[in-house]
């Protein structure tokens, strides 16, 4: 894990998400990006008949030299104050986060969550839920910073699909970072019914298969997969949850709904995220 980067609007759950982000960077030796994205909306005047669209530069730099006041204050907070970096890009939030993912080549994004709820969560949702479906690289969403030596019990829901290897991977890598037990999850629904002995039985299975170590098998039943999950972290006072997601995108996400972004919105503890790209 070489960059991280914190995309941060400076509100507490960002800040908690930077404090963080700074404890893996500390054990690690890694580089952090902490990133302000202005989503400036365009102003428009229509002197000449048709509007014409444009932005005040002015206002723009102002903004920026917020952010780095912002950013220096912040800063000061963390004993670590090397390998750390800032900057502030002009553009639509999750689309600008996507890109400099892609373009710096991040191993790792850490991002603080309100979560969303009632109409927010199935309309607009939270932007951290955003980048869950659409990052390229594995998300930490955090509401309050942890001492990496606290996180020693990771939940992972699975559907024991067998096409996982880049997942699973990078899901033992995580468990080894905390030297954490793992504890598998199959999570039964009126819709996907089986019984608990075939559960577990494919479970074991699996984990020798993948050669996972340390770990737990368990079974619930719950009317759908989300709360299943949520259930289960609340019951085993869960550290961190760690899932896969598939990143639905259009009819399929508002129709099917994503069991990672559910889950992001409702649980306290660290949600650690990987999207599978078929």
């Amino acid at each position: 894990m070489k960059k991280i980067l914190v995309p941060c609007d400076f509100s507490e759950p960002a800040l908690q998400a930077y404090s963080f982000a700074m404890n893996i960077a500390a054990r690690t030796n890694a580089e952090v990006w902490v990133l302000k994205v202005i989503d400036l909306p365009f102003a428009y005047e229509t002197s000449f008949g048709s509007p014409m669209y444009y932005f005040d530069p002015q206002i723009l730099k102002d903004l920026a030299e917020e952010a780095r006041n912002n950013f220096e204050r912040m800063k000061s907070t963390h004993p670590r104050k090397d390998l750390v970096n800032f900057t502030t890009l002009q553009g639509p939030i999750t689309l600008t986060i996507r890109q400099f993912i892609g373009d710096y080549k991040i191993d790792l994004v850490v991002m603080g969550t309100h979560g969303a709820t009632g109409l927010k969560e199935y309309w607009v949702g939270s932007n951290t839920e955003k980048i869950v479906r659409f990052s390229n690289s594995p998300v930490l969403a955090v509401r309050k910073s942890f001492e990496l030596n606290q996180i020693k019990n990771v939940v992972f829901p699975t559907t024991l699909q067998t096409d996982q290897i880049d997942l699973i991977s990078r899901l033992t890598e995580l468990q080894s970072f905390f030297s954490a037990t793992l504890h598998l999850l199959l999570v039964n629904t009126p819709f996907n019914m089986n019984r608990t002995k075939d559960q577990m039985d494919m479970m074991k299975e699996f984990a020798i298969e993948n050669k996972l170590k340390d770990y737990t098998l368990n079974t619930r039943n719950d009317f759908y997969e989300q709360d299943g999950i949520i259930n289960f972290a609340h019951e085993t006072k869960a550290d961190m949850i760690a899932m896969g997601t598939h990143g639905r995108r259009g009819l399929a996400h508002l129709f099917g709904g994503s069991v990672a972004e559910d889950v992001v919105n409702h649980v306290d503890c660290p949600i650690w995220t990987y999207a599978s790209r078929k």
